[in-house]
């Protein structure tokens, strides 16, 4: 599964700006998948979040498929299903569902975080008594689910059954990393919001791989914060926005997104910024020259497959320019004559 030249794709949060409503956040979606799929992205990837106001991808199933329904060739996909917050039937028939109306198209990211604050936990999962080994227990679940049924199998997803939908496992931490290897699945690590693991997590995937019916070689795909405009100084000051949200969420403030700012002087603690800057140090600010060479540093680093980007910023014109820019240096490294790529072990 490997390629020889990096994939790039999108994860989208379905973001509610400051002053906007959860309608004009799907609409913005669904126009940059539709911007994403011509500018050749590979997929499109959605994440659950719950009683986060600033946040519209609750019911990701489905807003899957309306981007599947306004789209024909990406590839649109959960980044991720919170699988304990399911039955694990249901997931497998929600997607077998999906998988049946756009066939070959979707993709199904899955982690065990609850995607809220506890009392959300709660509400979603009646309980929070389960055990470490409940995760993997699930998605043994779920591939069985979605493999063809066996005979007399009393218990089946339909639809759902049949579909292989392709099952990833997300993390931000060794934990998925680890148990995907051992799962021979694909990996993808949330470096978009806490990239302290990323490189240990990596490796644990790779060391550890065990080749499977679903893959050969390991696959690995890490999220990052990306922000590209026409200037480096364009972009940082757009990049204040994903900033300014950051700040209000470690403080527990609703996260709408809010508008740049000229400066964050005085808008937070050195604390406040230290941990802010944790969360974004793996973040892609520029114009196209260093977003390009940022790039190609940080595939040398990584050896990644894959990259996703998360370009969060205010105005919707400004987010569907930093993809574009993305998207063109995105071609020009993965051109035939861009061999400086290492090859995943």
């Amino acid at each position: 599964m490997p390629a020889d030249s990096p994939a790039f794709s999108v994860l989208d949060l379905a973001l509610v700006k400051t002053g906007g409503t959860v309608a004009d956040a799907f609409r913005n979606t669904l126009d940059l998948a539709q911007h994403a799929e011509r500018w050749g992205y590979r997929r499109f990837w959605l994440a659950e979040h719950h009683n986060m106001p600033g946040i519209a991808s609750a019911a990701t199933s489905v807003l899957i498929g309306y981007v599947a329904s306004g789209t024909q060739t990406i590839r649109v996909g959960s980044g991720g299903i919170m699988l304990p917050n399911h039955a694990t039937i249901m997931i497998a028939e929600q997607f077998g569902t999906l998988e049946t109306l756009y066939p070959g198209r979707i993709d199904l990211g899955v982690g065990r975080a609850p995607g809220s604050d506890g009392l959300t936990a709660r509400a979603l999962r009646r309980g929070l008594n389960g055990t470490e080994e409940d995760f993997p227990r699930q998605v043994r679940e779920l591939l069985a689910y979605l493999a063809a049924a066996d005979p007399g199998q009393a218990l089946r997803a339909v639809p759902g059954e049949g579909t292989n939908v392709p099952v990833w496992l997300l993390g931000s931490s060794t934990y998925s990393a680890q148990l995907a290897a051992v799962m021979g699945l694909p990996f993808a690590f949330a470096a978009h919001f806490a990239p302290q693991q990323m490189m240990q997590a990596l490796h644990l995937y790779r060391h550890h791989f065990e080749p499977s019916r679903f893959l050969a070689q390991p696959y690995a795909m890490v999220g990052i914060p990306l922000i590209a405009a026409e200037t480096d100084a364009e972009a940082r000051h757009l990049a204040t926005s994903p900033v300014l949200r950051f700040l209000k969420l470690i403080r527990g403030e609703q996260i709408f997104m809010p508008p740049p700012v000229d400066t964050m002087d005085g808008l937070w603690s050195p604390q406040e910024r230290e941990m802010v800057e944790s969360r974004m140090s793996a973040a892609i600010v520029g114009a196209p020259g260093t977003i390009r060479q940022k790039l190609v540093d940080f595939l040398r680093d990584t050896e990644v497959d894959e990259v996703m980007f998360a370009s969060d910023v205010f105005r919707q014109s400004d987010r569907l320019r930093s993809y574009e820019i993305a998207s063109e240096v995105m071609r020009d490294l993965t051109a035939p004559t861009a061999n400086f790529f290492p090859q995943t072990a």
